[in-house]
């Protein structure tokens, strides 16, 4: 160690001998610089150690579910780190300069410079406000579905800045705070999952709904899935009237995020349901009335039926 330092001293000597420093001097200031990053490297690892921490203290160990309370925890730790790094690094850079030269009339002057970029950086300062606000509101966090600025997906990542969603094609979006002014959060509180059905006139609809009333019942008690409903199945009747079908609305209420696999499996269900009770499953239907001129004999008939079915 004492031949390190004293070949780091001689090197220090020369190089300041070559520049007409005092050599004490630039040895001192050196040692300054090594110790301000040593520090800086220390804070960065209490910003990650405090980091970690938050999201340890917020999970229950279950990895199938993630509440409200684990995903505020994610989203303080990023920006915890995000924040951290910026700020470290900044106070790092200036104490580094404050070594050589003194800063007080570039702090002033940043400032000034500062104030002249602001304007110029609306949108930013814009995005950084609209971006502490969120945090501040707790509108969405981190593993939240949302939609924002015409794009919808998973909350992957959140700075200060900028929102980054991941779509169900993987496509990821990267959205300004600022540009976000309506928020649409599908996974916040409970959850509701709209399932309609289609039967053909043909069949009993009051048979039907006790079937479709059944079925929503054991689901309701299903041992698995029962556990994702925030309630029973709500079969609501009739909904509306179509060409060729009666739709038979229900309402499934959910856990946060749970809605699009229980409406999947609800609706197997009922197709398999529907196969055991040989309901039919409508189809499109068209009535064609024919008029022939001349007669109503067989052979015009089937010409014009012929006609018909290739126009």
């Amino acid at each position: 160690m004492q031949l390190l330092l004293g070949s780091l001293n001689d090197i220090i000597e020369r190089i300041a001998a070559i520049l007409r420093v005092d050599g004490e001097a630039a040895l001192r200031a050196v040692f300054r610089v090594i110790g301000i990053w040593i520090l800086a490297w220390l804070a960065w690892r209490v910003v990650r150690l405090t980091s970690r921490r938050i999201e340890q203290a917020v999970d229950d160990g279950d990895d199938s579910v993630t509440t409200l309370r684990e995903k505020r925890g994610q989203t303080i730790s990023q920006l915890l780190r995000s924040v951290g790094r910026v700020v470290i690094a900044t106070i790092a850079i200036l104490l580094t300069f404050n070594v050589f030269i003194d800063i007080a009339p570039i702090l002033a002057g940043a400032g000034i410079l500062g104030l002249a970029v602001s304007f110029g950086a609306q949108s930013l300062v814009r995005d950084v406000i609209s971006g502490f606000f969120i945090l501040l509101e707790n509108q969405f966090a981190v593993g939240d579905v949302i939609e924002a600025a015409g794009k919808s997906g998973v909350v992957e990542r959140m700075t200060m800045r900028v929102v980054v969603l991941r779509d169900l094609e993987g496509t990821m979006h990267v959205i300004p705070n600022g540009e976000m002014k309506v928020v649409s959060n599908k996974t916040r509180g409970w959850a509701r999952a709209v399932v309609d059905i289609s039967v053909p006139y043909t069949e009993d609809v009051d048979r039907i709904l006790s079937v479709v009333r059944d079925e929503a019942a054991q689901f309701s008690t299903d041992s698995v899935w029962g556990l994702q409903l925030d309630g029973p199945v709500e079969v609501l009747g009739v909904e509306s009237l179509t060409d060729n079908s009666v739709v038979i609305r229900t309402l499934l209420k959910t856990q946060p995020g749970s809605q699009w696999n229980v409406a999947r499996e609800f609706r197997r269900r009922l197709i398999n349901r529907f196969s055991r009770e040989a309901i039919e499953s409508p189809f499109q239907q068209r009535r064609v009335h024919v008029t022939v001129k001349g007669g109503a004999n067989g052979e015009a008939i089937a010409q014009a039926a012929a006609a018909g079915a290739t126009a």
